[in-house]
């Protein structure tokens, strides 16, 4: 490790191009070896046998809707299931579902391929409605407080499920949670391909790389993307 004499930030030491070259080819060897390991990975995750998912309908803008017309007539559905904490402001509503779900801005390319993005969201519709709103959401948003327990099937909120439809019959495919819901964070994604990662207190950095302090979600006390939000300030305080 170097320090820069002028900021005192931390930096890998400087060699030459070759030096660089060699080292940076090394890593790419791993990380082509990563890459076709998570394409046999996702070859077999195709493979896997699905569940009939018993009728079963959420609350939308529309009142209750089943679950086979959330696709919006595709074949295929990703649906995200958000946290909720009744009677919390804005502000206080889960950061790391609120990380997850901001990243899905442009929906284009899964509609392309038949593929509907949806949150169902583990609060009642009125409230959690007007979240989405705030938060300038493009994808359709859903209450499952009162749906029948068998969507969620005992699973903690916070959690990707995917699913198959076949007329009115709805397949669940797969489904992932904790590190599998990195899926649609893409920052997280570039973070990882930069000299100090994502700044993370697990993350095996050398000594003196800069560390986030406070909550890695949060910043000044909100989840980090509501401040581009308008209002941030008022919106959603009691």
């Amino acid at each position: 490790m170097t320090v820069n004499p002028v900021t005192g930030a931390p930096s890998p030491p400087v060699v030459d191009r070759q030096t660089w070259l060699r080292a940076r080819d090394e890593l790419l060897a791993r990380e082509k070896a990563h890459t076709r390991e998570g394409d046999a990975i996702a070859a077999a995750r195709r493979r896997l046998p699905m569940t009939l998912v018993p009728p079963v309908a959420v609350q939308g803008p529309g009142g209750r809707t089943p679950l086979a017309d959330v696709f919006e007539g595709r074949r295929m559905l990703i649906a995200y299931f958000h946290m909720w904490h009744d009677g919390a402001p804005f502000e206080d509503q889960c950061e790391g579902c609120t990380f997850s779900t901001c990243h899905v801005q442009s929906l284009d390319y899964l509609h392309a391929r038949d593929v509907t993005y949806a949150v169902f969201c583990q609060g009642p519709y009125p409230q959690s409605a007007e979240f989405a709103r705030f938060m300038g959401y493009p994808f359709p948003w859903y209450s499952a407080r009162d749906t029948d327990p068998a969507l969620a099937d005992g699973r903690d909120f916070g959690f990707i499920a995917c699913y198959l439809r076949d007329g009115d019959q709805v397949y669940e495919t797969n489904w992932t949670t904790g590190r599998g819901v990195e899926a649609l964070m893409t920052s997280y994604h570039a973070l990882d391909l930069t000299v100090y990662g994502r700044q993370e207190s697990w993350e095996d950095s050398p000594d003196g790389w800069p560390r986030v302090s406070d909550h890695p979600w949060r910043l000044d006390g909100r989840p980090t993307a509501q401040w581009s939000r308008p209002g941030a300030v008022r919106a959603g305080s009691a």
